[in-house]
């Protein structure tokens, strides 16, 4: 009576966990006590089998193929749980694009040569970009099951299409210790016209005359951005390009801005429910990222490159037969 008092248990557990020690000398679970296991290790083994043959199948489509297969019905966490035990993790994939040969290369030349620019260097850069946001937000979240530390095999790699249809179009640029506001543009898509009259003239230029001649404008080779009219503005106004490799979007900083910048609207309760209002709050938590975050995301180029220049070998070669080999190539770099 005491002892249970003392521990705030039954009499009855006490009695016969006394009694279990009488016999066993020990209060331990007896093997084979306790629920039956629901899968056996056969049925373990094929579901890690089918996982990693199908990665993007969810724990819903693995139940059912498990249940087809063996008879066997199991709950979505039990498969979590086997498929955990079995070192595979519900992940969301990285997402990339697909890149030639020859862009391949260019990508590869381009690192090399910028891998040891210094701060001081970079920090001549306005790096600029544009990017969508919508109401509803990703509503077709793909996860896979990968083990850790394979985020960037080919295996584990989607690829998609940067702009979904509507929401807002936005264009921002940072800099070391400085940043543009954010534009939000007029119409859903973007012109070279568009592109001169709405950025360049009104937040690009004015960039270049405040900081000067040694001033670097970044901008990728969207078409737009490459337009006639565009190249004639940036050499009547005296403003320097530096190269960019095609399609390299994780190389460059502000793109990890635009993933903040949609969790803070995500973060905001009640969310956003029409269009001006969310043009309201991206305005305000642009101007909300501390410029800490801005630095250090541009401070991180040097590790990009580094990464870029180490996966040499995944360059394809150029085949004579086939000079447009395509493979995916992933996004190094990212912040996570």
């Amino acid at each position: 009576m005491e002892t249970a008092t003392c521990l705030n248990i039954s009499r009855q557990t006490v009695s016969k966990l006394w009694k279990q020690f009488q016999n066993d000398g020990s209060v331990v679970r007896r093997p084979g006590q306790g629920r039956k296991r629901m899968t056996t290790a056969s049925e373990d083994r094929y579901l890690a089998l089918t996982a990693r043959r199908n990665r993007k199948a969810t724990a819903r489509q693995l139940s059912s193929e498990l249940a087809a297969a063996t008879g066997t019905v199991a709950s979505r966490q039990t498969i979590y749980r086997r498929l955990n035990e079995k070192g595979l993790y519900a992940r969301k994939p990285r997402v990339c694009v697909l890149l030639s040969s020859q862009k391949k290369r260019d990508r590869f030349n381009w690192c090399k040569e910028h891998q040891n620019w210094t701060e001081h260097q970079w920090s001549h850069v306005l790096f600029t970009d544009e990017s969508r946001f919508s109401l509803t937000g990703d509503s077709k979240r793909v996860y896979i099951w990968r083990e850790s530390g394979t985020r960037n095999d080919p295996s584990n790699i989607v690829e998609r299409d940067r702009f979904g249809s509507g929401g807002v179009m936005v264009w921002g640029g940072i800099m070391i210790d400085g940043r543009t506001p954010l534009h939000v543009f007029s119409s859903g898509s973007v012109t070279g016209q568009i592109y001169r009259d709405e950025v360049l003239d009104p937040y690009v230029r004015l960039f270049r005359g405040a900081y000067g001649p040694d001033f670097l404008f970044m901008d990728d080779n969207a078409r737009p951005h490459r337009a006639n009219l565009v190249d004639e503005f940036l050499e009547s106004e005296d403003i320097k390009r530096i190269p960019w490799p095609p399609n390299s979007p994780d190389l460059n900083p502000i793109e990890n801005l635009w993933d903040y910048l949609g969790r803070a609207i995500a973060r905001i309760h009640p969310p956003p429910r029409d269009v001006n209002a969310l043009k309201t709050a991206l305005l305000e938590e642009w101007r909300l990222i501390p410029q800490t975050v801005v630095n250090n995301v541009i401070s991180s180029l040097k590790t990009r490159c580094d990464m870029c220049v180490q996966r040499k070998p995944r360059i394809a070669p150029v085949f004579p037969e086939d000079g447009m080999t395509k493979e995916r190539l992933c996004k190094e770099g990212k912040a996570s």
